[in-house]
């Protein structure tokens, strides 16, 4: 079996962030600021809180405006990502939906042309209703991003790793472009978390996840974030998440909290992982290509490693055949699911011609690869041998149907 470290380059990464893991499990979780002295965060369920008199309140006077649960998830998001703001909202799509909030009718979007197919509907099918203009851009060349800059961009959304072809997009130099410009960079760092990519030191002006993927990581929770270094756009932002409603339950936000506690071991997990399905499957026969940042092959391996201490357990790779073989392949499977979504404890595998993606416009589709043979696979942290032993069966499975 293959294993990590093959290719020989993986001690070449960014070095893991100082102190992430002890962050995580104790900042802005002091016992002290409970009255109870609780070293579990406490679950606040509240929807109002009592005034001393009209507007006259200790801190928090409504639920959507603040919420001590949701308050302790927002500044350990900040303190993860090294940056001094968090805002969380009641999903990936919803932290979106309230960053368009900032602009005007008129104003144009650049988003990378490879991305998530919420995100993909929510800009061309949703914001576009409202006179927001749309440019969809392959950003792995920025030339392309200097070339569809116009008068009125005022926005570049981007994914390194892209969703599901996991293309790399240079950070640093997008932020230059951008800056340049003066037009709001914003970097969906999902796939990887604060923990193996930092797109605010890089240059960006936002990170924003779906905390429902590896920040949480048992797929029991819907939830977005969004941080910042940038206290104006912050307080814009805060003022938006408010007057949107667009917020999480504080039982969720305590479930995310959890989690975070043991990000830092289970990304090292999923890397792991990741990495030697990846060296297994691009060594099978029965396997076209493996869509892999971590692999030598991959076309923007190097600028991968030069930007990131590593890559998660979501990665793609064709299958040679056609829908019923990737159909086969995939209802063969007994320890991976399959399933929508990624980040879990879970292995998922998918479809996103006619699943994540499905609401791509099927030319976009055709363009950027994603085929009826295409798999996204979300490694897990089960034993890897399981994992391989149960692609292999599948793969049999494929080679006696056919």
């Amino acid at each position: 079996m293959a294993r990590v470290g093959q290719s020989g380059d993986h001690d070449k990464y960014l070095p893991l962030p100082k102190g992430f893991a002890t962050a995580a499990i104790h900042h802005h979780q002091e016992a002290e600021q409970w009255n109870s002295m609780a070293v579990v965060t406490p679950i606040v369920t509240s929807t109002t809180f009592k005034q001393y008199g009209p507007a006259n309140f200790k801190k928090y006077e409504y639920g959507r405006s603040g919420n001590p649960t949701r308050e302790v998830l927002e500044n350990l998001l900040a303190k993860l990502d090294g940056v001094n703001y968090g805002l969380t909202f009641s999903s990936g799509l919803g932290a979106l939906t309230v960053l368009a909030g900032l602009f005007e009718s008129g104003d144009n979007f650049i988003i990378g042309d490879d991305v998530y197919g919420g995100t993909n509907r929510l800009f061309n099918k949703v914001f576009s209703k409202f006179n927001i203009e749309i440019t969809l851009v392959d950003l792995v060349d920025l030339k392309n991003l200097e070339n569809a800059i116009k008068p009125n961009t005022k926005l570049i959304w981007l994914e390194t790793p892209t969703n599901p072809t996991l293309k790399v997009i240079d950070i640093k130099k997008a932020s230059e472009i951008a800056k340049r410009n003066n037009i709001l960079l914003a970097v969906d760092n999902t796939f990887l978390t604060p923990y193996l990519q930092r797109p605010i030191e890089l240059g960006a002006d936002l990170a924003v996840y779906s905390l429902t993927k590896y920040m949480n990581g048992h797929s029991d929770v819907i939830m977005g974030s969004m941080v910042t270094n940038d206290k104006e756009l912050y307080d814009k932002l805060k003022y938006l998440q408010n007057a949107m409603g667009v917020v999480p339950a504080p039982f969720d936000c305590y479930q995310v909290t959890r989690s975070l506690k043991t990000l830092a071991l289970r990304m090292q997990q999923h890397k792991f992982n990741g990495i030697t399905v990846a060296e297994y499957l691009e060594a099978h026969p029965m396997v076209e290509k493996v869509l892999h940042p971590g692999l030598e092959s991959h076309p923007q391996h190097e600028l991968f490693k030069r930007q990131t201490s590593g890559h998660s357990g979501i990665f793609s790779f064709y299958l040679k055949g056609d829908l019923k073989k990737s159909e086969t392949f995939l209802s063969a499977l007994q320890v991976f699911t399959l399933a929508e979504s990624l980040g879990g404890y879970e292995s998922l595998a998918e479809l996103p011609s006619v699943m994540t993606h499905a609401s791509v416009d099927s030319d976009l589709r055709a363009r950027l690869g994603i085929t009826d043979n295409l798999i996204r696979l979300s490694v897990g942290l089960e034993d890897v041998e399981d994992l391989i032993d149960d692609l292999e069966q599948a793969f049999q499975k494929v080679k006696h149907s056919f």
